[in-house]
């Protein structure tokens, strides 16, 4: 039961982390041409226009998202931590797979880099590191 409680909770921080890197990246970088990005038909609308500068903080956080949700619960040291904390990276790569699903047009190249690096493997790096 504490295993799964922490899980849950690492998953939370994990989406609370994403959430204030992603209203970070809306005030840092405009959206392009002054559309909205706040909403899924508004970046849709948006995606053919967007630049490099664009996919930084959902990368980031994906990513970062992803490492805090495995990093808390490797740290508190439950019983086969990675076995939960790559629970954590498969249910954030879930939602970046839901993501990919729902924005058509978005670049492969962004598809790719995010779905093989910013869940797996920071998941991992969480896991390494909250052993330490």
């Amino acid at each position: 039961m504490k295993s799964i409680l922490l899980s849950v909770l690492g998953l939370i921080l994990g989406a609370i982390t994403n959430g204030i890197l992603v209203q970070i990246g809306s005030s840092v970088i405009e959206a392009p041409l002054g559309l909205d990005l706040s909403t899924e038909k508004g970046l849709a609308k948006a995606m053919p226009l967007m630049e490099f500068k664009h996919f930084v903080f959902p990368f980031l956080a994906h990513a970062l998202g992803t490492f805090v949700g495995a990093f808390f619960v490797s740290k508190m040291r439950v019983n086969r931590t990675l076995i939960n904390a790559m629970a954590i990276g498969f249910a954030f790569l879930a939602g970046g797979v839901m993501m990919v699903l729902m924005l058509p047009g978005t670049p492969v190249w962004f598809i790719l880099m995010d779905l093989i690096v910013a869940y797996l493997p920071m998941a991992y790096l969480g896991y390494r590191l909250g052993q330490r």
